[in-house]
């Protein structure tokens, strides 16, 4: 039988809480002891503000689609769970960093206060930094022990490119440098493929890659994880203008108020819904040649155009 979300969910879920390093307490400590740490541990409060946001309720997105694209090939999806987590850590340190007040100075973040309105500013700071060099402590380590290492180094290659200078980390620039601007489809579109899309192809080809997958099928992957991605970003741009506050834990009416460049801003609420239908309907496509083994990732997809959160 095929995993569900929720197994999946359940499965990052444990792997999360018991991330080395940062131990499996949910004690928080916003002030530094006056001692000097044990080496080899993380010190306080920076672990504290660490686990605090990567153990936020959330939907594990980005780990479940590395692991299903994964399982697409290989059976044995537990055994790359730390790539999976990795990918989780990449993700919460944007959100950290994105929240701060130099960028979108949001103080909420999944329903809970955003990390630099508990632990302060430079904590904060401090805890996205730590986070992304841990992700990559992760997936360093268990390419240390891989079967194919080859494989686990070119996964870890596809997630810090896309997560880098020329993918995530580009389309928040663009979204971050013009806010107020007239908003264009041309500079929309490559604001969504980066700042979103990037981090939701990285899991589909790197799950493959790790699992040994073709080329072509890689390629597939990817064709997957970009339309699901930018028409991810257009629904999250709609419940920023309609919807509930309470389900989405975070402000909504947001983008109109910093002049962010959005879909719905350049061709209406009514035709950003027709175009994320239309992206995840090439989603779905993308997954034909996988046959059976893809529905899963298929009724994902489909759930987007649904989803309230």
């Amino acid at each position: 039988m095929e995993p569900t979300y929720e197994e999946y969910k359940a499965a990052v879920e444990a792997a999360l809480f018991h991330v080395t390093l940062l131990g499996n307490t949910e004690e928080i400590v916003t002030d530094a002891s006056l001692s000097a740490p044990e080496e080899g541990t993380v010190p306080q409060p920076l672990r504290s503000a660490m686990r605090y946001s990567l153990t936020l309720p959330g939907k594990r997105l980005r780990p479940v689609l590395l692991l299903a694209g994964y399982h697409l090939l290989q059976a044995d999806w537990l055994t790359v769970m730390p790539f999976a987590i990795a990918l989780e850590m990449i993700h919460t340190y944007s959100l950290i960093h994105d929240d701060l007040p130099a960028l979108d100075n949001d103080d909420l973040r999944r329903g809970k206060p955003t990390n630099h309105i508990t632990f302060g500013e430079n904590i904060a700071i401090l805890a996205g930094d730590g986070l992304y060099s841990l992700a990559f402590e992760t997936m360093l380590a268990a390419s240390l022990t891989s079967k194919h290492p080859q494989h686990a180094i070119a996964a870890m290659e596809e997630i810090a490119r896309r997560a880098g200078v020329r993918g995530m980390i580009a389309g928040q620039t663009l979204d971050v440098k013009l806010e107020g601007e007239t908003p264009s489809a041309s500079l929309v579109n490559y604001i969504h493929r980066h700042k979103t899309a990037d981090l939701l192809t990285a899991p589909m080809v790197a799950g493959l890659t790790l699992a040994g997958a073709s080329e072509a099928q890689k390629a597939s992957g990817a064709r997957y994880g970009q339309a699901l991605g930018k028409a991810f970003q257009i629904v999250d741009d709609l419940l920023d203008l309609q919807g509930d506050v309470a389900l989405l834990g975070k402000q909504t009416g947001m983008d109109v108020q910093r002049g962010k460049m959005t879909w719905p801003a350049v061709f209406g609420e009514e035709n950003a819904r027709l175009e994320a239908k239309h992206l995840i309907e090439e989603a779905v496509d993308a997954m034909l040649d996988f046959g059976e083994k893809a529905e899963f990732l298929r009724q994902l997809a489909q759930g987007t155009l649904t989803r309230v959160n």
